[in-house]
């Protein structure tokens, strides 16, 4: 009989030391990297990510590579179901059904690992939700619906003739319930469903939150009284190129706090910035209670970003069409079995490796995936970008390394050169110092070599030949 037993014992080891972990993905929109609590940065209160930063590790220095147009979210999010990089997902996009018919989407890819997928919240991809994921409910828009009285204000003086909290104008109470908490019902109810079943589950769970309209309850509201909220550091009335690259009075974004901005009309934006990140944070909390109640947590990695940063105030800006690290850098907290816990990670990666990460774990089939997991650096692996790649349409390039950055502006024909360890809320910009020649030299022979190797094809202007 022992032998019997023994070989049973074994095949059951085996078979649950073999078992797939289930993944869930929580993505926010419009959240920069300076908006948890437990990262350092006391101005705002998120305790559910707080937590997940306790239970996991954080990369602190995590980036979008871009975007084609000034829907920043819609490349970011291209890029991470496709696992195609920024120009490469922009020829996906023209032709997203080809990758759907060919299961190619991340969602897909783990379907046919024997996943049950489901998907809530905010998708704005241009191919059919339903057909990628196998259970989906409450597919949002880029942003909700948005009325005049949000833009232009507020103008210091003047009534504010928008309320945060007033649900009349809709927005995210469009329905009769904000929509963060219409995805914290959804999320609940997917973890209670996949608990009855003994298959791995995959959940992407896409927050509208904290992109404009900024709003939620008064009770979030009034916990960030403008006497609490700083002003940013590296604060401008205008930001001086803000025409030539494409972030002037003409794009959206931009026209929601009044020209030239003011301490008030930023002070305002910030707190309902993060006035909606704690309402967002708390709904958060009520998927992790969930998990945990669901006996399911011990085998599941928990992966949370956001698809971009914004300024809302940083250098005269309010929205992410910029090369500073307010509008590149997001969020990235990873928890799973064997994950250290409370640790942090400065190589920086793409938070579209997320997608990467998942289908390493569920051994995926990743052909054409141009992003990489990030399990070696969890096992204490070196790894990460060498160089960050950055663009945005054909009025802004970037590259960092070391420390550095290196910004090119194409349309106003100048170059910004930034010491991130010494000043990382970019205040000084050290181009024109001669005894930095070098310094330019080398970033930007990397940034033709990263040109070359993510397919960009802008042909920049003479006047960067100074640099070569």
């Amino acid at each position: 009989m022992k032998p019997i037993l023994s070989v049973i014992l074994t095949a059951y080891c085996c078979v649950a030391a073999t078992k797939k972990p289930n993944v869930i993905f929580i993505i926010s929109d419009d959240q920069s990297y300076e908006t948890i609590r437990a990262q350092g940065h006391t101005d705002i209160d998120t305790p559910s990510l707080d937590r997940l930063t306790a239970r996991g590790t954080t990369f602190t220095h995590t980036y979008n590579m871009g975007a084609w147009h000034g829907a920043i979210c819609v490349a970011s999010r291209t890029m991470l179901v496709t696992g195609k990089t920024v120009w490469h997902a922009k020829a996906a996009e023209k032709n997203l059904d080809a990758d759907v018919a060919a299961e190619r989407l991340w969602p897909q890819r783990m379907a046919a690992q024997g996943y049950e997928t489901y998907f809530s919240g905010k998708w704005h991809i241009s191919t059919d939700v339903a057909k990628a994921f196998g259970h989906v409910v409450n597919k949002r828009p880029g942003m909700p619906n948005d009325v005049a009285s949000g833009y232009n204000r507020p103008i210091t003086g003047q009534p504010d003739p928008w309320k945060p909290s007033a649900p009349n104008f809709e927005g995210f109470w469009k329905g009769g319930k904000h929509w963060s908490e219409v995805l914290g019902d959804d999320s609940i109810a997917f973890i209670g469903q996949a608990a009855k079943s003994e298959k791995p589950f995959f959940m992407y769970l896409a927050f509208n939150a904290p992109h404009d309209p900024r709003q939620s309850p008064k009770e979030y509201v009034d916990r960030y009284p403008l006497d609490r909220i700083k002003m940013p550091e590296n604060f401008l009335p205008k930001y001086p190129q803000r025409e030539e690259i494409g972030a002037g009075k003409g794009l959206r974004d931009e026209k929601l706090a009044p020209f030239p901005r003011d301490e008030h009309a930023v002070k305002v934006n910030r707190q309902e910035y993060y006035a909606i990140i704690t309402h967002m944070d708390a709904q958060i909390g009520r998927i992790l209670d969930a998990l945990e109640k669901s006996g399911k947590a011990d085998n599941t990695w928990i992966f949370f970003t956001s698809d971009h940063g914004l300024a809302c105030g940083h250098h005269g800006l309010m929205g992410k069409q910029n090369m500073y690290d307010h509008s590149l850098r997001v969020p990235f907290i990873v928890t799973g079995p064997g994950v250290k816990a409370g640790a942090k990670i400065a190589s920086p990666i793409h938070l579209q490796d997320a997608m990467a990460t998942a289908l390493d774990l569920a051994g995926a089939d990743s052909e054409g995936i141009e992003f990489q997991s990030v399990r070696p650096l969890l096992a204490g692996k070196k790894g990460g970008l060498d160089a960050v790649y950055a663009a945005y349409m054909d009025t802004q390039r970037a590259v960092i390394h070391d420390g550095w950055k290196l910004i090119l502006y194409p349309q106003a024909k100048i170059a910004k050169l930034f010491n991130l360890t010494e000043d990382p809320q970019e205040t000084k910009d050290l181009a024109a110092d001669p005894a930095l020649d070098g310094r330019k030299k080398t970033l930007f022979a990397q940034f033709l070599e990263l040109q070359k190797r993510y397919n960009d094809k802008l042909v920049l202007d003479e006047v960067f030949s100074v640099l070569k």
